[in-house]
């Protein structure tokens, strides 16, 4: 084998690749790009961010609104919720009263991350946590039953985690979800940082794919 002459073709097959990605307008073009950018983020760069942030769920898109405050702080503070009531039963109440009822008070929850809520359609950046480092107010990322991780806040940690959904009325407790008892292992890391709205890429082009292979597109 002429390694030289080896050398030289390779070369050249990589220059017609380099220029096939980078220069030519056609959709086989677009397409291997498409793919390349797939592979450097599933791949790569995705798992890399993954272990700097001690995590191997690193970014998450918010796909419900369970988390929304409806208008200004004290507006969502005064809205309604479903207060429990010792004989198993609930009662209207409002937010105010559901989280004193936790020993939770308006200041306290005003010092918590991201006290505002966050939308749906926001990226969340998340950091590996731990449940002796995990701290009442904090967005946790935890998973359960449902195909996705769930993303809510902690309310209280004593031998174990509980959760609620800043716009929920009250926790989830169903063969699904029991936000009353999320134990150590369910735990994928707390949220750090939000972008707004980017996650509605991620929605769309799901409810795309639904849409196409399912033949039911309900895109809202």
């Amino acid at each position: 084998m002429d390694w030289k002459e080896f050398g030289k073709e390779s070369v050249d097959a990589l220059k017609k690749f380099w220029n096939f990605i980078w220069h030519e307008d056609s959709i086989w073009s677009w397409i291997v790009n498409i793919l390349l950018a797939f592979i450097i983020i599933k791949f790569i760069l995705y798992p890399g961010i993954g272990l700097l942030l001690g995590t191997n769920l690193p970014v998450v898109a918010v796909i419900s609104e369970s988390m929304e405050h409806d208008g200004s702080f004290d507006k969502w503070w005064d809205s309604p919720a479903l207060c429990d009531v010792s004989n198993g039963s609930v009662r209207s109440c409002s937010q105010n009263e559901w989280y004193a009822s936790r020993g939770i008070t308006k200041e306290a929850f005003l010092g918590y991350d991201m006290s505002n809520g966050f939308n749906k359609g926001d990226i969340i950046i998340l950091r590996g946590t731990t449940y002796e480092e995990l701290q009442v107010g904090e967005i946790l990322v935890y998973q359960s039953k449902l195909a996705y991780p769930v993303i809510h806040r902690v309310i209280a940690k004593t031998d174990m985690i509980e959760t609620k959904g800043d716009h929920n009325q009250r926790q989830i407790y169903d063969s699904r979800i029991n936000e009353r008892y999320i134990t150590k292992e369910q735990i994928i890391g707390r949220a750090w940082v939000k972008v707004p709205y980017l996650g509605y890429v991620k929605i769309w082009f799901t409810q795309f794919v639904q849409c196409v292979t399912f033949n039911g597109c309900s895109f809202k």
